[in-house]
């Protein structure tokens, strides 16, 4: 079930609210743009999110809101520069990142599903995981081995 939720950095000063599912399978809205991005929170081994033990959820753009700190935020941005890795100034968080691409749907965030404020700890243990192989590029299989993810 699609549900409002609100996120924050360790230190609170970037605050952001999302619409955004993390029910377990069989209790999960329809899909709202087609993929496996958008079909469960993901754990990748691509070198950032595996450096920042990154456990993410896909959101249209249209289903993020920035509530507070756009000026504390730092970008990063490697590789081809396609995503905008943000983090807040103050506590090194990465809360999310932002992109567009049109076989994901176009923009979107990548919500840090552990920097959601007002999820319980039973909600996290039932949201579905799936693993992507980004290290090899492979976004729509899982690697051979994700028991480090």
């Amino acid at each position: 079930m699609i549900q409002t939720r609100h996120g924050s950095c360790h230190c609170g000063a970037v605050r952001f609210s999302c619409d955004i599912d993390l029910a377990p399978e069989g209790q999960r809205s329809a899909q709202i743009r087609p993929g496996p991005w958008y079909a469960s929170t993901l754990r990748c081994n691509c070198s950032f999110c595996r450096k920042t033990r990154m456990w993410k959820n896909h959101v249209p753009a249209e289903a993020f809101t920035l509530l507070q700190g756009a000026d504390q935020l730092n970008h990063y941005r490697f590789g081809e520069g396609s995503i905008d890795h943000t983090f807040c100034r103050t506590c090194g968080v990465y809360a999310f990142v932002s992109a567009s691409e049109p076989v994901m749907g176009g923009d979107f965030y990548c919500i840090n599903v552990g920097c959601l404020d007002d999820v319980s700890e039973a909600e996290w243990a039932a949201a579905p995981i799936r693993y992507e192989d980004g290290a090899n590029d492979d976004w729509s299989n899982a690697p051979r081995l994700t028991g480090f993810m």
